[in-house]
């Protein structure tokens, strides 16, 4: 009896021709099985995406309203500038430009006063000036009349559509084939922290544990679509699933014996007064940690891994030690500047705080003992250490599977 393939071969040659007619993909050497990987790899994400999470009604009144406005006229009037900062409010009169019917009420169009009041800080306050498109939400009343009106922000829902719209576009122009995969790596990635991590984390399961088996996976499908179900993906995932763990193990040693609290990140107080109290902020930051690092551990796995597969592919009788001794040379080289990489990347979020501190001469015990740059210290070290670690791990797991012969 024979049995048929799924999908049939003749299916999958038309695919291939289809996807190696358009030029711009480039190159296009998927197996099978990685098509078939990718295609299910990006219905799980719609599905996932298509998930509620539980918590869409949480903040919204029934008998509220979102809508686009645009300020036809702003009064500065009462506003009052202190130093750098502003105090008071204006007066705004605003027209909806996009509303929704309601019991045949349609409040396109309308002109409504309101005020925007100011609090004096400037990372949450936000001044408006005549012709600025704003964000708002209308509260109505039981017959469908608007009762107030609160402008919220400016609007960018607009921006943002065309800056990932162009993201798009550049990113399959550039990278061709490989750019469709990484954008799938990319929503999917977002889409399970979105959907499946943070959600879970509100419900009350522990943010470490949770954090290392999401992470673990996403770092798994990544992997998997980039570099196809072969050995270097399974290598590189290896060397990226054991970074994680030692990372996790390390940031929950360090956060403890440094006594960081974990309310040191912006809006994880907010989070435990607006009815979350059972959030462990501790754990979260320990969570935080390895979840930052996973991406640069799995750019180094997979570094380290397409380069001793490629030696194993260009020199097939090398023996065991000399491929570990030749992977052990990308890895040093490859860790050094991602280590110096993520040292950027996590100092660059606090740059202003290092300034204040530098700039009021409070001497460098001072600093490095505040709870602030304590955490910081913790989350870079930790995170680089996790990295190095990575380096050893990918290459020894690349010598036992791609070499079978003794050193």
């Amino acid at each position: 009896m024979r049995v048929k393939s799924f999908p049939p071969k003749k299916d999958m040659e038309k695919l291939k021709k289809v996807v190696m007619r358009l030029s711009f993909l480039g190159s296009f050497k998927e197996s099978k099985k990685d098509i078939m990987f990718i295609i299910i790899s990006f219905i799980f994400t719609i599905l996932i995406f298509l998930i509620p999470t539980g918590f869409e009604d949480s903040g919204i009144q029934s008998n509220t309203l979102k809508c686009k406005v645009r300020v036809i006229q702003a009064d500065n009037e009462y506003v009052r500038t202190m130093g750098p900062v502003k105090h008071g409010y204006q007066k705004l009169e605003v027209q909806v430009l996009s509303g929704k019917i309601v019991k045949t009420e349609n409040f396109k169009g309308s002109i409504y006063s309101t005020s925007n009041n100011l609090t004096g800080r400037m990372e949450m306050d936000k001044l408006f000036a005549e012709g600025d498109i704003a964000y708002a939400v209308l509260t109505l009343t039981n017959d469908n009349t608007v009762s107030m009106i609160r402008v919220m922000d400016h609007y960018r829902t607009d921006k943002i559509i065309i800056l990932s719209v162009l993201f798009i576009v550049l990113t399959i122009f550039i990278m061709g084939w490989m750019g469709i995969k990484i954008l799938l790596t990319f929503i999917f990635s977002a889409v399970m922290l979105i959907k499946i991590l943070y959600p879970m984390m509100l419900r009350g399961y522990d943010p470490i544990i949770i954090s290392l088996f999401v992470t673990i996976f996403i770092s798994a499908i990544i992997l998997f679509l980039v570099a196809g179900l072969s050995k270097r993906a399974l290598c590189a995932f290896l060397g990226t699933a054991g970074g994680i763990l030692f990372t996790a193990l390390l940031s929950y040693i360090f956060t403890f014996w440094f006594k960081i609290h974990g309310a040191v990140r912006p809006f994880a107080e907010t989070l435990v007064y607006t009815g979350y109290g059972h959030l462990n902020l501790s754990h979260l930051f320990i969570a935080g940690i390895f979840i930052a690092a996973s991406g640069a551990m799995m750019d180094l796995a997979m570094d380290v891994s397409a380069a001793m597969d490629e030696i194993k592919n260009q020199q097939p009788a090398i023996t065991r030690f000399q491929l570990l001794k030749s992977g052990y040379t990308v890895a040093r080289q490859a860790a050094g500047t991602m280590s110096t990489t993520l040292l950027f990347a996590y100092s660059a979020e606090y740059t202003a705080m290092i300034m204040v501190f530098i700039a009021q001469g409070i001497p460098l015990e001072n600093v490095i003992n505040m709870v602030w740059v304590s955490s910081e210290i913790v989350h870079t070290l930790v995170g680089c250490f996790g990295l190095i670690l990575v380096a050893p791990l990918t290459v020894f797991a690349n010598g036992m599977i791609l070499c079978k012969s003794k050193p």
